[in-house]
């Protein structure tokens, strides 16, 4: 099968992660898109993220109703930080019957060069989407596939800032994601 990795904190995941997903799913032609959940993402503060364990439950609500979605805990066993170098090879050996490809906003692009082993990331197709302010085009030469996803303007940045101000996320988020930060006081 052709799988669509799509890597991320997720903290929380929201309906502009949903919406490229299903874009790329469709447009790219995979048959399923894998949403790696990062315990520790290298170019980030880990102080911010919610635990592992609650992201990925918050991802696995979110996606529940959709067969050609897949929650992955791969990187929770795996030395931190999080290299996706690492996460692609181990997917390779574990799974030798699909094809695995990354996906990934424009504005990661600036920064490729900079990713651990990049020359060895680049040998996987990668399938970029479009982001605010990006430009969709790449420093380094690759397999890449570039998408006009639809464009939301939301962040997981800004729904924690929404959550700890007392505003609503509803329809930021799915109502399973909603009601989970709710009942667990995430993000306060």
């Amino acid at each position: 099968m052709k799988i669509g990795l799509y890597f991320g904190s997720f903290n929380p995941i929201h309906m502009g992660h949903l919406c490229v997903a299903q874009y790329i799913l469709e447009h790219a032609a995979f048959h399923q898109i894998w949403f790696v959940v990062s315990p520790h993402n290298p170019f980030k503060e880990k102080d911010s993220l919610l635990p592992q364990d609650q992201r990925f439950q918050m991802v696995q609500a979110a996606i529940q109703d959709n067969p050609s979605f897949i929650a992955s805990d791969v990187e929770f066993s795996m030395p931190q930080p999080s290299y996706t170098i690492h996460t692609l090879e181990a997917l390779k050996q574990q799974h030798p019957e699909h094809q695995f490809s990354l996906i990934m906003g424009a504005d990661n692009l600036i920064g490729l060069p900079n990713w651990h082993q990049v020359n060895k990331i680049l040998e996987f197709p990668i399938h970029v989407y479009k982001r605010q302010g990006s430009q969709l085009e790449s420093p380094v030469n690759g397999d890449f596939t570039y998408h006009q996803a639809p464009q939301i303007g939301i962040s997981s940045t800004y729904i924690r800032q929404c959550i700890s101000q007392g505003l609503s996320i509803r329809y930021l988020v799915p109502e399973a994601v909603h009601d989970f930060i709710l009942a667990n006081k995430f993000y306060l």
